[in-house]
């Protein structure tokens, strides 16, 4: 399976101006190679690199760099096909696909760029690199990163790393190929329930309450409004330090609840059942200022997390339909939309039971994740003669 580890560069006073003036070289050329391909209606790689080739080793850039320029606009020519055909960004004669398909693809000036082996190398014991830039190859430019990182990057790493800019850091972010751990046969599974009030629930007991995430979700909403609001240059320097913090926040509580799911999974030699919620921000319709709260909600990262998390440790993992778990009672399988008496309240209009609305939704889902695992396993019956 392929884990991305990102690691933080120091560089000097003289090697942050190379860096910087690298990623702005790299784009620039990059934007220049999108309009060639949009006016010659995106050719293929080896085509577009027939057009471009010359002029981006005139423009200064070796030999690896131009090679990943032209590969990097061809695959975002590629990406955004895809998606026009998926109809994410809308339907034919819409005002957004309209804008995508009109004009060619602009890369940001501190987008990032590829890097392969021949113009990235790593020393892992002195945690440097050395790296291509337009003013030459820099030499023990050193990285940080923790012990587990630094490990993982040097028995799994494979493949391109990416040199990015996020607020005047730099930072590499490397693929490592680390191997699945064996899956073993569960004696039951463990149900999760997701939502915004409990951010996860499990049919053996655990609760992820989300009371503190709202909390701080809405603090920096309201503390973005009273800072936009002000149009100042000091309030336009505190909005862009503060950028990326409440998603930062937010991935960090994902990882704890992750690792806590999938550590009990684990010590219970039990697998994990997940809702399919693909597509639920389409489906549901809310009031005007429910939807601030839907659409901040990461149910998609945290499931993730939880995959990425379970397949490393060699715990099964299946997703289930959600219809319905919520209004299914878990002893006796009534469905009821009366069944759900509140948000946190569930009582069986057949047999009475009173419980936890998230575990009894729990409970369902852990049932159909033993069923679906069920279903999908190679029959073991001896095969008729």
């Amino acid at each position: 399976m392929k884990v991305v580890v990102q690691v933080k560069l120091i560089p000097d006073a003289a090697q942050a101006p190379a860096l910087e003036a690298t990623l702005r070289t790299v784009n620039d050329r990059a934007n220049w190679v999108s309009g060639v391909a949009f006016e010659r209606g995106v050719p293929r790689e080896y085509e577009l690199r027939k057009h471009t080739y010359a002029e981006l080793k005139v423009a200064g850039l070796g030999a690896q760099a131009a090679q990943h320029t032209i590969k990097k606009v061809r695959d975002a020519y590629t990406t955004l096909q895809a998606n026009i055909r998926a109809g994410n960004l809308g339907k034919p004669g819409s005002r957004r696909r309209a804008r995508a398909e009109s004009r060619p693809i602009v890369f940001r000036p501190d987008a990032a760029h590829p890097y392969d082996d021949r113009c990235l190398s790593w020393q892992y014991d002195a945690q440097t690199v050395s790296i291509w830039t337009v003013a030459g190859r820099l030499k023990n430019l050193r990285f940080a990163c923790s012990a587990d990182q630094l490990k993982t990057l040097r028995e799994y790493r494979q493949g391109e790393s990416d040199l990015l800019e996020r607020g005047g850091v730099f930072f590499l972010i490397a693929v490592c190929e680390v191997p699945e751990a064996e899956q073993y046969t569960p004696e039951g599974f463990v149900g999760v329930d997701l939502g915004i009030v409990n951010i996860a629930t499990t049919s053996t007991g655990y609760r992820a309450a989300g009371r503190g995430l709202n909390r701080h979700r809405k603090r920096q909403l309201e503390l973005r409004k009273k800072l936009q609001a002000k149009h100042t240059k000091s309030a336009k320097r505190r909005l862009k330090n503060r950028r990326r913090k409440e998603r930062r926040h937010a991935a960090n509580v994902n990882h704890i609840i992750a690792k806590q799911i999938v550590t009990e999974a684990e010590r219970t030699s039990s697998g994990i059942a997940l809702e399919d919620l693909g597509g639920i921000r389409q489906r549901v319709r809310l009031r005007k200022p429910q939807r601030v709260t839907l659409h901040s909600w990461a149910f998609h990262q945290l499931g993730a997390f939880i995959e990425y998390k379970a397949r490393r440790a060699g715990v099964p993992l299946e997703y289930v339909d959600p219809a319905y778990t919520s209004q299914e009672c878990a002893e006796c399988h009534h469905i009821d939309k009366k069944n759900r008496a509140t948000q946190a309240l569930f009582i069986c209009r057949a047999c009475g039971v009173v419980a936890h609305a998230d575990r009894n939704a729990s409970r369902n889902i852990a049932a159909r994740g033993e069923t679906a695992w069920t279903a999908g396993r190679e029959s073991r019956v001896p095969a008729t003669p």
